[in-house]
């Protein structure tokens, strides 16, 4: 007996299930380039940001958080006395942006032209409003989790951190940008430093 029928008799009698609900599976595959991650291997962490274009980063794997959670992340290099003035509150903030009723590809597009945006500006302080994700069930929030992951992927973020009550609590994100090569400037020259 050849494979083919040995595959049939066993399979004999057996009905197909009926389509109730299935899951959509798709292949995840990381968007990171690979420049980009030759760069950050060789520790050029020259972005596509400075272009004035979008990144491309992994969303294949996201940790979920819930939604009062309080969100904190620093890059070496910043100083405890400048982080506890920025989760605080106590920078003034250059630009706000929000994404409540986003979809996660609509609030991707929307925090790397936004982020691109405030670089170019020399933006250094910025308010990202991502909600609570308070309707959902398992009160888990799908925002914020896609968000927190996205600004540590982008160099020139240096810190982020969940808002004060004020600006929005744990539905917001205070988010510290690097100092242009300008704005480092206009300081030595305002310190009268060379």
């Amino acid at each position: 007996m050849d494979d083919d029928n040995l595959f049939s008799q066993h399979l004999d009698g057996v009905k197909p299930l009926k389509t109730v609900d299935r899951a959509k599976l798709k292949k995840t595959v990381s968007s990171v380039s690979k420049a980009y991650q030759r760069q950050a291997a060789v520790g050029d962490h020259q972005s596509d940001l400075d272009n004035n274009s979008i990144v491309s980063v992994s969303d294949d794997y996201v940790d979920m958080v819930k939604s009062l959670d309080v969100l904190s992340f620093k890059r070496a290099g910043i100083q405890d006395g400048v982080f506890k003035k920025f989760r605080l509150g106590k920078y003034s903030i250059d630009g706000r942006l929000d994404l409540h009723r986003r979809t996660v590809v609509e609030a991707r597009q929307e925090v790397f032209s936004f982020i691109s945006e405030a670089t170019v500006r020399d933006a250094r302080c910025l308010l990202i409003l991502h909600g609570k994700g308070e309707r959902n069930i398992n009160q888990q929030a799908k925002l914020k989790s896609y968000a927190a992951k996205w600004l540590k992927e982008i160099p020139q973020v240096m810190a982020f951190h969940s808002a004060q009550k004020h600006h929005g609590g744990t539905g917001a994100l205070y988010v510290l940008l690097k100092k242009s090569e300008r704005l480092k400037e206009k300081n030595r020259e305002r310190l009268g430093r060379s």
